[in-house]
């Protein structure tokens, strides 16, 4: 055989020998060359050689099958036999990492050579199912297959087999789960062409196809309400929703006569709405703030509960009935525009001029109207829920940042003793007891409870139930003497209505008061409501 020439190159670590330890096979590399020659000189194995070099001429794949009975018939004329009877010799367990064997059988090893060799088995590798979905995850075909029986009865039996805006709203309601009133703007997001039906092959494609259907319903939400080309909400968004709402909410029909009444109370709970969920307050509502609010469990409140006015999170119609009547009663040229004048009146003059400055300056808050120096109704309904219900986060940010003169994150002693002056001034014209702002402090201090004693943070003041009155004790003094008098009625009431906030209670006060004048004016008047028609406010 020509190839017993090659021994010499012979890596002895390529013979697995269970039996004799590669290192005793280095220091004799006779020995090795021995087994390998009387490995050779085997019948089968001359054979398998001869067949194999054939097939290498050839071009053929190589195939090696071992044989038993020649290995069997040869281990009582020599060594004891070096394999495993019918099989091939096992590799030796050991690491595929930094051995220095690895770089020797580049080429060489027993796939090249055509050995009988077995190679050790490569790592099976773990399917990663996926996890992301651009588009969204499809639906499960059962659930895809219940979804597609139910469509296929409530499109049934329409002309042209589709259904029109009117008709639309049992898919929105008992298909899509959504609130009633998304059912204009889930039609006009299927049909795009404006043809005026909505078929059972678009609808399909859009909540089926389209994975709509796995998806939850604050993205679903969010889907039909945003422009294709944007990534988040507006104001403008919300306005077919609202309209939706007035036109069918039972609780809201009385305004159907009222068209400006309509448009005002759709304004307001949208204000409402950014002013608590786009907690970045640049009028971008996106789909992470939206799921962190609550306007969604409002909204299927909403469309469940027959009387607005139990709606308390943002649609309640008395809530925008006090705002309303109160941005009116200051503006008293009826430009739906007030001034550093109109709103120090506000509360029965209980704010000082310092805060009104400061809210002026837009610190706290940008105007959206372009008018100088005057607040539009925007701003005021922002200023009101702040100003009501300072217990709230976007409250408390509102203030945090009036009286942070510096703009540097702290409120120091200096800073609040500044717009404590006006207070105790206006103590001392009351003929009050004035409070020294030495005492004021350390009365903060112990409410607030700061990391801190030298100064607040908005960490701090987020972290107590009583760091609305550190505020009113700075600027509000009609609110600052009622925290001092402890009325027991109000906190009796707070501890039996816990859930209510801070603006419920103020708003349901307010609400009863304004009521009791209207009906005291209606009843001079002799009707049950008076509409002036020229200011369009009610009075």
């Amino acid at each position: 055989m020509e190839l017993v020439g090659d021994v010499a190159s012979l890596d002895v670590e390529l013979l697995q020998l269970p039996e004799v330890s590669p290192l005793a096979l280095k220091s004799n590399p006779h020995v090795a060359e021995e087994l390998f020659s009387q490995w050779l000189s085997l019948p089968d194995t001359t054979r398998l050689v001869k067949s194999l070099l054939d097939d290498a001429k050839a071009g053929s794949p190589l195939s090696v099958s071992g044989s038993s009975s020649s290995a069997n018939a040869t281990s009582s004329n020599s060594l004891p036999s070096m394999f495993p009877a019918g099989s091939a010799p096992p590799l030796s367990p050991r690491s595929s990492s930094g051995s220095p064997r690895i770089m020797k059988r580049q080429g060489v090893g027993p796939s090249s050579l055509g050995s009988p060799l077995k190679l050790v088995s490569e790592p099976v590798r773990e399917v990663i199912p996926q996890f992301y979905f651009q588009n969204g995850r499809p639906a499960p075909n059962e659930l895809k297959e219940q979804c597609l029986a139910r469509i296929d009865k409530l499109f049934s039996g329409h002309l042209e087999g589709g259904l029109q805006v009117h008709e639309f709203k049992s898919v929105t309601k008992e298909i899509c789960k959504l609130p009633s009133f998304f059912s204009s703007s889930l039609f006009r997001k299927i049909d795009v062409n404006c043809i005026g039906i909505v078929t059972r092959d678009a609808f399909v494609d859009y909540w089926v196809n389209g994975n709509m259907l796995t998806m939850d319903i604050a993205t679903q939400i969010f889907t039909i309400l945003k422009q294709p080309d944007r990534r988040f909400l507006t104001q403008e968004d919300f306005k077919p929703v609202l309209r939706e709402l007035l036109a069918t909410h039972p609780g809201l029909e009385f305004l159907q006569s009222t068209p400006e009444f309509q448009e005002r109370y759709a304004e307001t709970v949208i204000y409402r709405i950014f002013f608590y969920v786009n907690r970045a307050g640049n009028g971008h509502l996106t789909l992470r703030e939206l799921k962190r609010g609550n306007l969604i469990t409002a909204m299927q409140h909403a469309d469940e509960e027959e009387d607005i006015n139990k709606v308390l999170r943002y649609f309640s119609y008395e809530h925008f009935y006090v705002i309303y009547c109160k941005f009116w009663e200051l503006d008293t040229d009826h430009d739906f525009l007030i001034d550093k004048e109109n709103l120090i009146k506000y509360g029965n003059h209980a704010l000082t001029y310092r805060i009104v400055d400061r809210i002026f300056s837009q610190i706290p808050r940008r105007f959206t109207c372009k008018v100088e120096g005057k607040m539009g109704y925007e701003d005021f309904v922002y200023f009101m829920l702040s100003e009501e219900d300072k217990s709230s986060e976007p409250s408390l940010e509102y203030w945090y940042m009036c009286i942070d003169l510096d703009g540097n994150g702290v409120l120091t002693p200096n800073e609040m003793q500044f717009f404590y002056e006006e207070q105790l001034h206006r103590m001392e014209c009351m003929a009050q007891e004035p409070v020294l702002f030495e005492d004021i402090l350390c009365q903060m201090v112990d409410m607030v409870g700061p990391e801190n004693e030298c100064h607040f943070t908005l960490r701090d003041l987020k972290g107590c139930k009583l760091s609305g009155n550190v505020f009113n004790i700075l600027f509000n003094l009609n609110k600052f003497m009622a925290f001092e008098t402890r009325d027991p009625f109000l906190i009796r009431q707070e501890r039996e209505e816990p859930t209510l906030t801070e603006w419920d209670r103020f708003a349901h006060r307010e609400y009863i008061r304004l009521s009791m004048e209207e009906d005291g004016e209606d009843a001079s008047n002799g009707s049950a409501e008076v509409w002036d028609e020229s200011l369009e406010a009610p009075f």
